[in-house]
């Protein structure tokens, strides 16, 4: 759109305040979005613990640079059936991204056709499912080891490493007084501490039962919903992994796929316990850790573990969808707090957004200022015309206090920055440096110098590639005019590294033709009868050579003007 320097802010207002109105931080992503994505960018490349790397192979068919995800010590518990586990982050080679190992170590390959048993699985895409990849059986660790592999989210922990190993940690000795004795109220209000929100919970709730209800349509049963197999990152952010790795496993064994759902529902109510419980081994004791659940929680919890653990009949009803049906009112919550977070970060990509625009500009400025071959121009003189651009330069940046002191003030100079790029009728008070000139300007006038002095540059970059470029073989080229796009130069699919895209308009006086040269990578530099180009310039498609000719008897034609349209990304 013409007015699309017109950007306003894009925080929705029931999420604004005046401090998020005013303050600079307004002008760019919140802090918490931009920590969250450092980290997981410096984890998803970090490098492995010291003494552990001699330990892994370098590859391992197609993936290297391992890093083990989880402890490789002896205290390992058996995660798949009989089979250790264990996890390790690789990069592929093919396209250099992460990707999350997980072996399953002694497992001997007895059926290629046990591989697709994860066919289904790789069709499943689903926001709270870690999907797979591929899988394959490897003797790069030593030993017979079947490989699976998952999509990376780093900074990533199971449920258990989140809300359970911290508070189970202290549980032995955090409330005692004395001889092992405990204070009630003291105790009472450390205990409370010990369980997570209810908000917190039911979202985890909401999230696995989707991706449960998910697979479930699709006839496939989930199999691994466990503390130590569901992960979290982000703001609450839950994923099931390792899916389809028992179903591989199991592969030649006969399987009841409606007995498999209905464990899913079981585990899934295990999980609600042992978290609202805050209790690794809550399903031993249930009666007591439900009670806890009852005291603790709403009655809405102690419901749907009830509707959970209950057995499966034919006139009960027990799916995931019914369940899903009697918990509707959380998911709504659930919903409802996705969208709010889906308008903060679309907010914080709408101020990265503004930040884009405000580097092509401070480009603009560094092209045109204090260059050498404009010191003896007389429009950049102090009675130049230009003149305006070196004022309104110090006015942004070089501002001093009453005491002398530079002024870093960033909130001045994205306002500033903001208020040319839209070229603001508001008025400003340039002063020369020597304090004798003054200058009222308004913003749309700083604009036009701006514009003016870096068409200058380009003009003459422009004219100066063309004359090295072109070398003219037929004596009827009589001329070549040279001239900028204006605003569609912000096309999005122009391609501004080393290459300048070129609308070569060709004028016979009987004839007239026209060949436009969008940007693309399938041109390469040729040569035609008439022109000849270097590797500077891109005149040329490979799939359809430039003729100029009148008729089929390939009469040439005689060329009077050959106007060269460049584009720029300015």
């Amino acid at each position: 759109p013409l007015e699309y320097h017109l950007y306003t802010a894009t925080l929705p207002p029931r999420m604004t305040t005046d401090a998020t109105r005013h303050h600079i931080q307004g002008y760019f992503m919140s802090d918490a979005t931009r920590d969250m994505l450092l980290r997981r960018a410096q984890l998803s490349r970090a490098a492995p613990p010291p003494g552990t790397a001699g330990n892994l192979p370098e590859e391992v068919t197609g993936y290297h640079s391992l890093v083990p995800l989880e402890s490789l010590g002896p205290e390992r518990r058996r995660t798949f059936a009989q089979y250790h586990g264990s996890l390790y982050r690789a990069v592929k080679t093919a396209d250099g991204l992460s990707y999350a190992l997980r072996r399953i170590e002694g497992y001997r390959l007895t059926h290629e056709a046990a591989f697709t048993a994860l066919e289904p699985w790789t069709r499943i895409h689903h926001p709270n499912i870690v999907s797979i990849r591929e899988g394959f059986t490897t003797r790069a660790f030593n030993d017979e080891s079947l490989v699976l592999v998952y999509d990376h989210h780093a900074d990533s922990q199971t449920l258990f490493e989140r809300f359970m190993r911290l508070s189970l940690a202290g549980q032995g000795h955090a409330h005692t007084h004395g001889h092992g004795r405990t204070r009630r109220g003291h105790s009472q209000s450390l205990q409370l501490d010990q369980f997570m929100p209810e908000a917190t919970l039911w979202s985890i709730i909401v999230q696995v039962s989707l991706a449960i209800r998910h697979a479930h349509d699709r006839g496939l049963a989930i199999r691994v919903v466990d503390v130590n197999k569901v992960i979290v990152n982000g703001k609450n952010r839950v994923r099931i992994g390792t899916c389809g790795a028992l179903d591989m496993l199991a592969y030649g064994t006969p399987q009841n796929v409606q007995l498999l759902q209905d464990e899913d529902l079981i585990h899934l109510a295990r999980l609600i316990v042992q978290l609202a419980s805050n209790n690794i081994s809550a399903m031993n004791i249930l009666q007591k850790a439900v009670e806890t659940v009852n005291r603790i929680y709403s009655p809405d919890v102690h419901k749907a573990i009830a509707f959970l653990l209950q057995p499966l009949t034919r006139l009960n009803g027990k799916t995931i969808n019914a369940f899903l049906d009697s918990i509707s009112t959380h998911v709504h919550d659930e919903l409802e707090g996705a969208y709010d977070y889906a308008d903060s970060l679309e907010s914080d990509l709408g101020s990265e957004l503004e930040n884009g625009r405000l580097v092509r500009l401070l480009c603009k400025f560094g092209f045109i200022n204090e260059r050498p071959e404009f010191d003896y121009d007389p429009r950049w003189s102090d009675t130049g015309e230009r003149y305006t651009v070196k004022l309104f330069r110090d006015y942004v940046f070089h501002q001093q206090d009453e005491r002398g002191r530079p002024v870093v003030n960033l909130a001045h100079v994205v306002t500033c920055l903001n208020k040319l790029d839209a070229g603001s009728d508001e008025r400003i008070l340039l002063v020369g440096r020597e304090e004798q000139n003054c200058l009222v300007v308004t913003y749309k006038e700083v604009k036009a110098c701006i514009e003016s002095a870096f068409g200058s540059v380009l003009h003459a970059a422009i004219f100066a590639t063309v004359l090295m470029s072109f070398i003219v073989i037929s004596p009827v080229l009589a001329s070549a005019i040279i001239r900028p796009l204006p605003a569609r130069s912000h096309n999005p699919h122009h391609n501004y590294v080393g290459n300048l895209d070129l609308h070569i308009s060709i004028r016979h006086k009987r004839h007239s033709l026209l060949v436009q040269l969008p940007s693309s990578r399938s041109f390469q530099f040729v040569q035609s009868r008439h022109v000849t180009t270097s590797p500077s310039m891109t005149l040329i498609p490979r799939e359809k050579p430039l003729q100029i000719c009148k008729n089929s008897r390939n009469v040439p034609l005689r060329i009077t003007t050959l106007d060269i349209v460049c584009a720029c990304p300015f």
